[in-house]
This record gives C-alpha cells, sequence and structure tokens, in this order.
C-alpha cells in the first residue's frame, strides 16, 4: 500500500469546490442573494443592482480550477508549485464564496482543501512541476 499524497487528494478537493463555485456564480446572477442577509441587509449592495459579488465568485472559480487542473500556460510555473500561494489565496477564495448564498458549500470544501494542503505542507510535500505525477524518489543504497 502507498503513501497517501496529500496535495493530490487537495487538489481534487478544490476542483470540485471551483466547478461548484462557478456553478453557483451563475445561479447567483439569477438569483441574488447574501448568505448573511437574515442577520443585516447593508451587504445586498454586493449582489444587486449590480453583481459585483457574483463576478468576483465566478472569476475566483475559474481560476482556481485553471490552477489546480492546471491550465497550459500556469503548469510547471513556480506558482502552480507553489503550496504557500495556495494557502495565501484559498482563504480569501473561501470568504468570497462564503458570502454567496448559492456557494456556501464551496466555501466549506475550500476550508476542507485547505486544511489538507497545509497537512501536506506540513509534512514537506511537494507539487511536481509535471501535473498529476508523483515526485521521484532518490535511491539510497545499492539495489
Amino acid at each position: 500500500m502507498g503513501k497517501l499524497i496529500k496535495n493530490h487528494w487537495a487538489r481534487l478537493i478544490i476542483l470540485t469546490a471551483s466547478v461548484y463555485q462557478v456553478a453557483a456564480a451563475v445561479e447567483g446572477f439569477f438569483w441574488p442573494k447574501i448568505f448573511w442577509d437574515f442577520l443585516t441587509k447593508n451587504l445586498d449592495f454586493a449582489v444587486k443592482p449590480l453583481p459585483i459579488l457574483q463576478i468576483i465568485n465566478l472569476v475566483m472559480g475559474i481560476f482556481f480550477f485553471a490552477w489546480e487542473w492546471p491550465l497550459g500556460v500556469i503548469a510547471g510555473t513556480a506558482l502552480h508549485r507553489s503550496i504557500e500561494a495556495r494557502l495565501v489565496l484559498l482563504p480569501l477564495t473561501a470568504l468570497a464564496s462564503a458570502l454567496l448564498y448559492q456557494a456556501t458549500n464551496p466555501a466549506i470544501y475550500y476550508m476542507v482543501g485547505m486544511g489538507v494542503y497545509f497537512w501536506a505542507y506540513s509534512e514537506g510535500e511537494i507539487v511536481v512541476a509535471k501535473p498529476w505525477n508523483l515526485p521521484s524518489r532518490t535511491r539510497q543504497g545499492k539495489v
């Protein structure tokens, strides 16, 4: 049995969240609603009359999908290999997702994925330059 590669697991969780976030943002264009509107109506300006929060969620969802898949332009770059950059941007994306009523589930998925990425980072895992491959092992001793 092999070891669990946590950054691959986190990547799958974030991919799921980003697809869900894009779908929720599109739905938010038709039914604009802030999740926290039962507490205050002060945030309603973010969803209507201009769909600011929906656009932010749409852009962030597409960006994270392109980053985690990864898109050909991003694959192999320092940004693609950086777990630290993910740990910086994921809370912001989760916050934007948590504000939109339709995107509260992706916010939870982002938080879980961020926890798994932190676990991978704390164990010293690396993201390899070629997507969806395993890191190469260093050979020790004679075989």
